[in-house]
């Protein structure tokens, strides 16, 4: 079980992703999904220049060695290029022994907790009737819980909100990096109010209660965009529509801001999709500051980390809620699926659905049925890449949105 060879594949089927396969002397491939959205290309350098070389001849058996050597042999720990990187080494060995095993990957995770994971999807709108719409639509898709983004009177373009302009007046599905139309691939810059923001969302929350009634699960993502004072009021302001949680509410880096916020809501925090290792969570976890985890398996160091995790937050009674949108490829996404199956402390999954061209480059086995999510019983993960039709999308540059208030200050989004 020797490690082979390493190649880095970067394809771009409506979005970019950066893929790792390695193949053992005997033939078993196994696949890591190392996307970083907007930085795909640092990513993948690492991989082929530093990590690659390191691999060859490795015994692929031997994860926890594997992953320890990349983390602290190479001095420079954590940060989003690194791991994303170990992650994908990570997950591709997983996937190899799985196979080997000739088992779904969460079975040598503990087999299944659950018969399947509740996925939520994201239903947006320019205005309320357009939302309300969208939410209709996801539910006769068969989601079972919905995540509610609206534009915002006064706002050209809101991130998140699939419906808004995308800076070059085409609609864009979810919120990938965008490519502008012509000249050097630039971030579009969007213009932000806040104030605004706050007075517009609890209205939104209200009109989707009364249309869709207490039961439905429904949840929010406040884009790091506010001072902790300020989530603290919108936390307050949503309690009476029982959210599900309230993602993101303040810049991931600012940990005691979730103190603040914590003693003035009772809504249900969620953080950490920008996180890239446990150490990002110790004090939220520890102080009970947040009730959901929001990392991906792709950026927080593999299925070893996150389940070392998720782990920890199972002490602290504090579940999953991994990130899972279309930026995270369907290999990352298989990976988190079988972590969800496995784990105890699951809580909900994201799950934006990928494009016809990238299920052409990643062919699946995973189901989505009456709103659960299952990796499926194929040995593995369940996702082989085609390197045929990988190569018929080249890479091209593309950028999240920058936000900037009214004055021309660049602002967290």
């Amino acid at each position: 079980m020797r490690i082979e060879s390493a190649e880095t594949v970067v394809t771009s089927p409506g979005r970019n992703f950066v893929t790792l396969r390695l193949t053992t002397a005997d033939g078993v491939t196994g696949l890591g999904d190392a996307t970083l959205n907007g930085r795909e290309l640092a990513v993948a350098s690492y991989l082929r220049d530093h990590v690659a070389p390191l691999l060859a001849g490795r015994d692929a058996r031997n994860i926890e060695d594997t992953w320890q050597y990349l983390y602290r042999g190479a001095y420079w720990r954590r940060g989003p290029v690194t791991m994303a990187a170990i992650a994908a080494v990570d997950t591709a060995l997983w996937d190899i022994k799985a196979k080997a095993a000739g088992m779904p990957l969460y079975q040598l995770l503990g087999g299944a907790s659950r018969r399947g994971a509740l996925a939520y999807g994201h239903a947006s709108g320019r205005d309320v009737p357009e939302l309300l719409d969208s939410v209709r639509a996801h539910l006769a898709d068969g989601y079972c819980a919905i995540r509610v983004q609206t534009g915002v009177p006064g706002l050209d373009s809101v991130y998140g909100v699939a419906a808004s302009g995308a800076g070059s007046g085409e609609r864009y599905d979810y919120e990938p990096a965008r490519r502008t139309a012509s000249g050097p691939a630039l971030p579009v810059e969007e213009t932000w109010d806040t104030r605004a923001y706050l007075r517009h969302v609890p209205g939104v929350f209200e009109a989707v209660r009364e249309e869709f009634g207490p039961e439905l699960p429904l949840l929010h993502d406040g884009h790091h965009r506010m001072t902790p004072i300020q989530a603290a009021k919108l936390g307050k302001s949503l309690e009476p529509y029982d959210l599900f949680w309230l993602e993101d509410a303040t810049p991931g880096e600012d940990q005691a801001a979730l103190r603040l916020i914590r003693q003035h809501t009772t809504t249900p925090l969620a953080i950490g999709e920008v996180f890239n290792s446990v150490h990002d969570y110790t004090t939220l976890l520890s102080e009970r500051l947040i009730d959901y985890v929001r990392s991906a398996v792709t950026h927080t160091g593999g299925v070893t980390a996150m389940k070392k995790l998720l782990d920890l937050a199972a002490v602290y009674g504090v579940r999953s809620g991994m990130h899972g949108p279309t930026d995270i490829s369907p290999v990352g996404m298989a990976a988190a699926l079988h972590l969800d199956l496995a784990v105890h402390n699951f809580g909900i999954q994201e799950y934006m659905r990928h494009s016809a061209e990238t299920l052409e480059v990643f062919r699946t086995s995973y189901t989505f049925e009456e709103g659960l999510l299952h990796p499926s019983e194929t040995p593995g993960l369940g996702v082989e890449l085609d390197t045929e039709a990988a190569a018929r999308f080249p890479y091209e540059p593309a950028y999240l949105p920058v936000n900037r208030l009214a004055d021309g200050t660049v602002h967290d989004w």
